[in-house]
This record gives structure tokens, C-alpha cells and sequence, in this order.
């Protein structure tokens, strides 16, 4: 792996810098200005939960569109726009001087942090990497959770030495703009090409290229995307909703808050090993299990009350999240092929970013209606459970129209 990593540095840290400065645009980043937010507009918490719904929504929708640039240009000439309009967004956040330019950054945010900068570090990892590409995805996905590991504390002492909420998204911009484009762009300047031994295995790890309207009529997609959008809805559920199950359950916020130590300690460490397993076994036959640890996760979260299962919880979801980012990162190469992975995966993206959206308004309004989350946790690990089942049938499925696929070309050697 240091070989690795050492051999191919230029084009992981281009990957593991996108994912890092993702973090502007993510929920976490976000909401620490939340309520200072609302102070400023006078907004209640449902409010302002509606208008980010409203603009995480709109992001997804537009996701598609946009995330189709990758499949015409070079993935630095993507980030060269992508950077500055996350800066933008970031200025005019800071800037907003009432409701409806509010709503408009954070739809900015949404869009170009947790969407386009993701997409372009999957994207473009997918491209470069074929035999590797489980190892190329554990490292890049590191971005985000150092993101998460650092930058409350930076947004906490920059707040602090400055007084004022708006000089964290001055410095975010300022940030951006010095230190993370010309660093992205110059990194990913250079296009990798792969070497001759992971050539030899393009056809075994690449399915053939599909085009967008092929990938929206095909079955298997959605029977994927039922799948696929279990861990984004269930852990966004889980960070929402905190201070709800630490004040029905009476945890310690403290004891709570160190928990997520533990699932992040989890994430970084088994996103290695998912990588490797990846190379060695293939994104299609893990597929079928990568549901499981979720599925676990949400039972103890519904079932057990004392503290100590917060941390048995944690521990569970951070073996999903580091498993599930991995795997659903170097996931689509296989099933639909790399010519149009831009826009593919810009399908897939936004569905992710709308199951995040969705789920706190639904669990929310199931809680106002008297079912309590513990419950609904229950039925979210059913969901896993059920989920595993289809993805199975669908990674079996997959794996012999691709079988068939490659037969004519067998025959012809």
C-alpha cells in the first residue's frame, strides 16, 4: 500500500484534496453555523431545516446535469469552475442579506461541495485507477473524514478569535481559492495512464460502456440504487437526530460526542481494508454484504438503551461507512463502464444527496406522528436486511450479462 500511494501520489492526493474540501458543502461544515444562521433570519428550526431541504433538493436535481461535464472535458478543467463556485457560495453565505440569497448559497454549497466535488474525486479515480482502484478509493475517501476530524475545531477557534460567524466562510472562500485550486488543478493536470498490468485486467474489473439513456432504462439500476441509498439516509438520520436519542435515552452529550471518535477511527481503518478487498475480490461479489454492519447498526440504535450501545452503534457504522464509500465508489466502472462515468455516476450522486435531504424531514414528521426513531430504526434495518437480498440478486444478474457481454469477444481471440 505505501508503495502504492508513493507510486501514484500526484493523483491520489488530486482525489483526497477534492474530498477534503467537499467538507465546505457537507451537513457537518454547514451546521455549525446553524444557529447563527437562524438568529440572523429569524428563522425556527423547521424553517430553516425546509429551506435546506429545499436547496439540498434542488441541488440534486441539477446534479445530473452539471455532473455530465465530466464525460466532456478533462477533470481539471471541471475543478478549475467547480473551486471557484464553491468559493462563491461560500462569500455569499456570508454576504446574504435576506431569505432568498440565503437559500441560494446553500443551494450553491449543496451542489458544488457535496456534489461536484465528489463526483469529480470518484470520477476521476474510476478513470485513472483499474486494478488498484478499491486501494485508490480508500485513500481518497480519507478527505472527507479529515475534513470532519479538523474542521469543526478550526470553524470553533477561527469563530472565536474573530467573534463573527461570517469570518469562517471568508476563510473558507480564501482557502479555497489559495490553497485549493491551484493545488487540485495542478495535481490533476496530468492524466494517469494505466499501466500495462492493469490494462490486461480492464475487462475483467470495466463492464462495457454504457450510455445515460441505457443506464436510466436499466432494471438493475434501481434494484442498485435500493441499496445504495440505505447508508446515506440512515447515518444523515443518525447525525440529525442526536439530540433527540441523547435527550429521550438521557446519554451524557459528552459521552455521545465521543463516540463519533470511534466511528471515524473505524471509517479510516476499514476503508483500507474494503480497498484491498475490492482489488482482490471484485466490487459485484461484495456487493451482497456491504448492507450487513448498517443493518446491525440500526438494531442496536433501536434496541439497546444503555450508553455503551451509542458505542457499539458507532463502531457498526463506521465499519458500513468505511465498507459502503469504498465499494460504491469503485462500484459503477463495473456495471456500466467508464466513456460516460461522469454523467452516470452524476445520477447516482444526486440520488445519494436526495436520500440525505429526505431523510430528517420523514423520520421528523414519523416522530411528530408518536412513532419514536428507536422504532423507526428497527424498520430501517429490515430495510437493510431486505436490501441485501435484492442487491445480491442484482450483483448476480450483472455479473452474467457481463459474462454473456464478453463471450464474442472470447470467441474472436
Amino acid at each position: 500500500m505505501l508503495n502504492f500511494m508513493r507510486d501514484n501520489g500526484r493523483w491520489l492526493s488530486g482525489g483526497f484534496l477534492l474530498m477534503l474540501f467537499s467538507s465546505f458543502g457537507q451537513t457537518f461544515f454547514i451546521g455549525m453555523s446553524g444557529n447563527d444562521l437562524r438568529a440572523a433570519f429569524d428563522l425556527s428550526g423547521g424553517a430553516f431545516g425546509g429551506i435546506y431541504m429545499l436547496a439540498t433538493l434542488a441541488s440534486a436535481m441539477t446534479l445530473p446535469w452539471l455532473g455530465r461535464t465530466l464525460d466532456v472535458m478533462p477533470g481539471w478543467k471541471v475543478a478549475r469552475f467547480t473551486i471557484p463556485a464553491l468559493a462563491f457560495a461560500c462569500v455569499l453565505l456570508a454576504v446574504a442579506p435576506n431569505v432568498a440569497v440565503l437559500t441560494l448559497s446553500l443551494y450553491l454549497l449543496r451542489l458544488f461541495g457535496q456534489g461536484m466535488m465528489t463526483e469529480t474525486a470518484f470520477t476521476e479515480t474510476g478513470r485513472w485507477f483499474v486494478a488498484n482502484r478499491g486501494r485508490a478509493m480508500a485513500v481518497i475517501v480519507q478527505g472527507s473524514q479529515t475534513g470532519t476530524a479538523l474542521l469543526p475545531m478550526i470553524v470553533v477557534l477561527v469563530h472565536g478569535w474573530s467573534g463573527d460567524w461570517r469570518a469562517v466562510w471568508f476563510a473558507s472562500a480564501a482557502v479555497l481559492m489559495l490553497v485549493g485550486l491551484p493545488a487540485i488543478v495542478g495535481l490533476m493536470r496530468v492524466e494517469r495512464v494505466p499501466r500495462s498490468t492493469e490494462a490486461k485486467s480492464l475487462t475483467a474489473r470495466t463492464a462495457r460502456d454504457w450510455t445515460r439513456g441505457e443506464v436510466i432504462r436499466d432494471p438493475m439500476l434501481y434494484l442498485l440504487l435500493a441499496g445504495v441509498l440505505a447508508p446515506s439516509f440512515i447515518a444523515t438520520v443518525i447525525f440529525f437526530h442526536q439530540g433527540y436519542l441523547i435527550e429521550t435515552r438521557h446519554y451524557d452529550p459528552l459521552a455521545f460526542a465521543a463516540a463519533f471518535t470511534v466511528m471515524s477511527l473505524v471509517t479510516v481503518g476499514f476503508s483500507f481494508v474494503s480497498g484491498a478487498l475490492i482489488d482482490r475480490l471484485g466490487s459485484l461479489n461484495l456487493l451482497p454484504y456491504s448492507l450487513l454492519p448498517l443493518a446491525a447498526s440500526a438494531a442496536v440504535a433501536g434496541l439497546v438503551t444503555p450508553v455503551w450501545g451509542v458505542y457499539v452503534f458507532m463502531f457498526l457504522l463506521g465499519i458500513s461507512n468505511g465498507l459502503t464509500s469504498t465499494l460504491f465508489g469503485a462500484l459503477w466502472p463495473e456495471v456500466y463502464g467508464l466513456a460516460n462515468l461522469g454523467g452516470i455516476r452524476a445520477i447516482t450522486v444526486s440520488a445519494m444527496v436526495l436520500s440525505s435531504a429526505l431523510g430528517p424531514g420523514i423520520t421528523g414528521a414519523l416522530i411528530d406522528q408518536g412513532i419514536p426513531l428507536p422504532t423507526q430504526m428497527l424498520w430501517m434495518a429490515a430495510w437493510c436486511v431486505l436490501a441485501s437480498v435484492v442487491l445480491a440478486m442484482a450483483a448476480k444478474k450483472i455479473g452474467l450479462r457481463e459474462a454473456v457481454a464478453r463471450m464474442p469477444a472470447l470467441q474472436g481471440n
